[in-house]
């Protein structure tokens, strides 16, 4: 069955979105990176891909670079707060504490990029686009350590968390930490999946947090979880 999606010189798709499809701009460090993500990518129906130009709200921003340099973390900024993508990062490496700088400019998924399949690079842009976080195993560890010292230095050790959450958005928040997915956390809650989604939404909402691993990040700096 052929492509609905045309390539045009540049490499990049002329199809328009469609209703129920999600958007996506790759941004890559060369053409032969763009194209092998473009190649992955255009092959599920669920996703139409758009010029880099035509980034906006709604869009899923999949940005790849070998490191979190100045120049990336800077166009990470302006992708999500400026002009309100949602962001995917590819990397190579990340050193220190690049990882929380990550977060906390509203990445919500990162994929390694010599663990840059298909069935990832997707999986990556569905959680990114329904607002979950995507983090790899060790990478989740590290974001808890990371956090974890962080707060400790601030406190000078244990303290009392501050307010802002609530006992049902500590309890998604610690499932959400573990992994687990909106059904998993629903299951585990005995709560319906809406009503998993609208306690993220409320304390995202209210906390001015841009997805769940900025929520996480900051469930974690405050000592909830």
């Amino acid at each position: 069955m052929p492509s609905t999606l045309r390539t045009t010189h540049s490499g990049a798709a002329d199809a328009p979105a469609t209703a129920g499809r999600i958007p996506v701009v790759v941004h890559a460090p060369d053409p032969i990176s763009r194209e092998g993500a473009l190649s992955q990518l255009r092959r599920h129906p669920e996703i139409t891909l758009r010029e880099e130009s035509d980034t906006g709200p709604g869009t899923v921003a999949l940005l790849i670079s070998d490191t979190l340099d100045d120049l990336t973390l800077t166009r990470l900024r302006r992708l999500v707060r400026s002009e309100g993508a949602r962001a995917v990062l590819v990397v190579t490496l990340l050193r220190g504490n690049e990882l929380l700088d990550a977060i906390e400019c509203g990445v919500g998924a990162i994929v390694w990029r010599h663990e840059a399949t298909e069935h990832k690079l997707v999986q990556a842009v569905l959680a990114s686009a329904r607002g979950d976080g995507d983090l790899p195993a060790d990478l989740l560890g590290r974001l808890i350590d990371q956090v974890g010292t962080l707060h400790r230095s601030a406190t000078g050790g244990a303290g009392t968390p501050a307010q802002g959450l609530t006992q049902r958005e500590v309890d998604v928040l610690r499932l959400v930490a573990e992994g687990l997915d909106t059904g998993e956390i629903a299951g585990k809650l005995s709560y319906s999946e809406r009503t998993v989604k609208n306690v993220m939404h409320g304390l995202t909402t209210r906390l001015h947090l841009r997805n769940r691993a900025h929520a996480v990040a900051h469930a974690l700096r405050e000592g909830y979880i």
